[in-house]
């Protein structure tokens, strides 16, 4: 700094004030010559402002006004670039066409953007090459080769640097490092290792059994390696089926149904895998399925008897003599060496022994008589055990049916205790009887009275149906100087031969008004069930001879 007044006479003093003045900026005195006392840093600060002026050196007078002047810090390359969020993490489809972006990776320089070319920078690949590269300029980076394949590699490491002065020699760089993975597409089909898969499975495995797995091998990952199993055509038939697991890589063969190694050793067919999620843009990579062949053989196991039914249905009638034939029931040794038969019945399904067995020719037999009216129906176990093998033993259900005969004659349905009136009308039903019989019918009854020892109050009216309705004959019951009437019925069924009966019903005579309302009764009454013929016959001679001389006695009057 220099002022006019300043003649070179030593009055003048200069003086610094403002930002880093006595600091960062210092002044002589004398001459007015100013100094930075250390290394300036733009990227710190750009300017300064400071304020000069000059005053006499004894009295500190201004000389002049004060001035102000502006201290700019010219820039210089002195910042390597920067990147703003390493390190990188990008991904890509595998497969993808040159040029398809992964990322974009951003460095930054603190040096003046508008000064020279401290802060234009230029990005390149250092490592990485062929496979990616980047735009000098954005930072994008792209895939440089085609047809990536992930199973082959699926991780890459990209190194990217970032140069300032354009790029050019004594540029200033930083650099960043850019993991690349590559993510997975359905470009793979699956594949079975082996062109033939064995299994051997017994015979006597439940239906649902696991046999084994099927595992096709598809490079794929998640989702493209997803798998669906099922059989094409061959001997299976629904013997087999195959299903893919949980996880959708193996399928799970299992049983469907019973196999029988007498009737079939061995089957033999095929089983076609396919992915489940196809893209139609890898589509010509395909077909995107293989197909292998299943041959299962089927094991032999020592396997118990069978009978040739279940259960066996069988009759025999009733009130025959012991050793009648029921039945025969038969089983056999499915296994190719069979073995010879035992048959027994287990005691516990036929507690009182009414049944025997023929331990060979299962031929079974009564040991008692049977009475249908006690039990109709009867079920026993017959057990086959093997002769060579005794633990293997079968069991069957015997239902032995006792058919019925006409064993027992009909009889009244109950205790019936009949009466009539004084007033009672010829023609009105006084009793409505129904018959029962414990053999099995079909309904048809004849119910009548007999005539020879039928007193001729009453009479009988066979309804057809199971029934009969006792009528009074006459009205004159209110001259009668007896208490009670005996009514013999005889009751006869439809079977062959067929069966009756005789019982007697005791009518007693009752007092009544006019509306048929009882007000007194002589006794007590009932019907005397199951008297035979000559003791009905005995009764009513001595009801007739009573009657004879009651006739005698002159009437007495009122």
């Amino acid at each position: 700094l220099h002022t006019d007044v300043d003649r070179g006479e030593g009055r003048a003093k200069y003086i610094l004030t403002g930002e880093g003045a006595g600091s960062v900026f210092v002044i002589d005195e004398k001459t007015g010559n100013i100094h930075v006392t250390k290394s300036l840093d733009r990227e710190e600060k750009e300017e300064y402002i400071l304020l000069a002026q000059a005053v006499d050196k004894v009295t500190l007078r201004p000389l002049e006004p004060p001035s102000q002047f502006i201290i700019k810090v010219q820039d210089i390359n002195d910042n390597p670039p920067v990147f703003l969020h390493p390190p990188y993490r990008a991904s890509v489809p595998e497969m993808s066409n040159v040029g398809t972006s992964v990322i974009q990776v951003t460095a930054s320089d603190a040096d003046d953007p508008t000064y020279g070319n401290s802060a234009r920078l230029v990005y390149t690949v250092l490592e990485g090459q062929p496979y990616f590269s980047v735009d000098p300029q954005t930072g994008v980076i792209r895939t440089a080769i085609p047809n990536m394949d992930r199973e082959t590699q699926d991780e890459f490491l990209v190194v990217i640097q970032a140069k300032d002065m354009g790029g050019h020699v004594g540029g200033l760089s930083g650099s960043t490092t850019v993991t690349v993975t590559l993510t997975d597409v359905n470009d793979n089909p699956p594949k079975f290792p082996q062109s033939l898969y064995q299994f051997t499975v017994l015979e006597d495995t439940v239906p649902g059994s696991l046999i084994g797995r099927l595992r096709a091998h598809d490079p794929d990952i998640g989702e493209n390696a997803e798998m669906s199993y099922s059989i094409l055509d061959g001997d299976a038939g629904d013997t087999f089926s195959v299903m893919v697991d949980a996880v959708g890589q193996d399928g799970i063969l299992r049983v469907q149904k019973p196999l029988d190694f007498e009737s079939r050793r061995s089957f033999t067919f095929r089983v076609e895998v396919m992915n489940t999620v196809i893209d139609p843009q890898y589509i010509r990579r395909g077909p995107f399925k293989d197909v292998t062949t299943v041959r299962i053989t089927v094991g032999d196991v020592n396997e118990p008897p069978y009978f040739s039914q279940d259960p066996y249905i069988l009759s025999v009638q009733e009130n025959l003599p012991p050793g009648t034939l029921v039945g025969v029931v038969e089983a056999r040794d499915p296994d190719l060496q069979s073995s010879s038969l035992s048959y027994s019945i287990d005691p516990l399904s036929d507690p009182e022994a009414l049944f025997s067995i023929d331990p060979e020719d299962g031929t079974i037999g009564t040991s008692t008589f049977l009475d249908r009216e006690i039990k109709k129906e009867h079920s026993i176990t017959i057990m086959a055990t093997e002769n060579d093998s005794p633990s293997q033993v079968s069991q069957v259900g015997v239902v032995i049916q006792v058919l019925d005969i006409n064993d027992n004659p009909p009889t009244l349905a109950e205790l019936y205790k009949p009466h009539v009136c004084d007033n009672a009308q010829p023609g009105q039903i006084i009793q409505t009887i129904k018959v029962k019989d414990a053999d099995v019918e079909n309904g048809v009854f004849s119910i009548r009275s007999p005539a020879a020892a039928s007193d001729g109050n009453f009479t009988i009216q066979d309804n057809k149906d199971g029934s009969a309705s006792l009528l009074v004959k006459h009205s004159s019951f209110w001259r009668s100087q007896r208490d009670l009437f005996l009514v013999p019925i005889e009751i006869t069924d439809s079977g062959d031969p067929p069966l009756s009966s005789t019982d007697t019903l005791t009518v007693s005579l009752c007092h009544c008004e006019a509306g048929g309302a009882v007000l007194t009764c002589h006794m007590t009454t009932g019907s005397a069930a199951g008297l035979s013929t000559p003791a009905l016959l005995a009764i009513l001679a001595c009801a007739f001879s009573l009657l004879a001389q009651t006739q005698t006695i002159p009437p007495v009057s009122m």
